[in-house]
């Protein structure tokens, strides 16, 4: 089979398409014909080691795994003799949870995973951006707990995450505030948000406005700044967070009324199946920039990584 294989941490040039073997399912495994899958910034920053952390769990030297990728869909192309759950032919999305490995055209995965059958409404390239941005938005906003009316402010409301975090906080019924850059006004308005603040032309933490839940999904604005733009029971979401806000968020969530949340995002099947409820139902639609082939993933990086994308960079197989 195809697959996308780095044998090194670098630039996207160590992204190589070559044929390697095809996997054979576990008795508890479905066997997964990946028709579409995305880059997202989780994945640039594994190819590149970026932060060296990464390094400690996937690798000191080189990466341990060899193929990068996680999010999918595809068919299900055949099953292990124990799984239950989906049968051969049935079409599923999700995400592969620290296994990674959807650059390549087929993938094994357990049954009890964090996949769903797809939505008929949206193609194989649609449904494969909607796991890493709605997992992620969703993993927060639920911990924070957002509800009917609050002001809920999303800093890089237009990304993967944040276009996912605009349409979720809006379901809560919350006043939402997008911050963006002028291209992507209009799109941020066309996911819901109630306002959007364009950061080229405004500092949002100098307005004098105060915020229920800010949402950084992009790790942008300096920390101290952000608190002081929250209301004295504010929430502080920074799903992009380093070691050092971490360990700030901590001590002011201990020594304040304000609270931070930070840390590891986990997902499972229960997730998926929440966001698929929502696309179901119109309340949740995919949003992406750009369509690449597989072999032209070494392009699809260096476009994500240079930050601007419009909600997700899919990939076709």
């Amino acid at each position: 089979m195809k697959a996308i294989v780095y044998t090194q941490y670098g630039p996207p040039e160590v992204l190589q398409l070559k044929e390697i073997g095809k996997p054979l399912p576990k008795d508890d495994e479905i066997l997964l014909r990946v028709k579409a899958t995305a880059v997202n910034s989780g994945d640039w920053r594994l190819r590149k080691a970026d932060p060296f952390g990464v390094r400690l769990f996937f690798g000191l030297m080189k990466p341990k795994i060899n193929i990068l990728g996680s999010v999918f869909s595809g068919e299900i192309e055949s099953v292990g003799k124990d799984v239950r759950l989906f049968r051969v032919g049935d079409e599923v999305f999700g995400h592969t949870d620290m296994r990674l490995g959807a650059y390549a055209e087929y993938k094994c995965l357990p049954e009890n995973g964090t996949l769903t059958l797809k939505p008929d409404s949206l193609s194989h390239t649609e449904a494969a951006v909607i796991p890493f941005g709605g997992t992620s938005a969703w993993h927060f906003i639920k911990k924070a707990a957002i509800k009917q009316g609050q002001k809920v402010l999303i800093n890089g409301a237009s990304g993967a995450v944040g276009s996912s975090a605009v349409q979720l906080a809006k379901y809560f019924e919350a006043h939402v505030t997008g911050v963006c850059s002028t291209a992507n006004i209009d799109l941020v308005k066309s996911l819901g948000a109630d306002s959007v603040i364009d950061y080229t032309k405004q500092d949002f933490t100098k307005n004098s406005q105060t915020y229920d839940i800010i949402f950084d999904t992009v790790n942008k604005i300096p920390f101290s700044n952000a608190l002081k733009s929250l209301n004295k029971n504010g929430i502080l979401i920074l799903s992009s967070a380093g070691i050092l806000e971490m360990l700030r968020g901590f001590w002011t969530s201990m020594t304040s009324s304000k609270k931070v949340l930070t840390g590891v995002i986990s997902h499972t099947a229960e997730d998926i199946n929440f966001l698929k409820k929502l696309i179901e139902t119109n309340k949740l639609k995919p949003v992406i920039d750009k369509t690449y082939p597989l072999e032209q993933i070494a392009e699809a990086h260096t476009y994500v990584e240079k930050g601007h994308k419009k909600g997700n960079v899919a990939i076709t197989l």
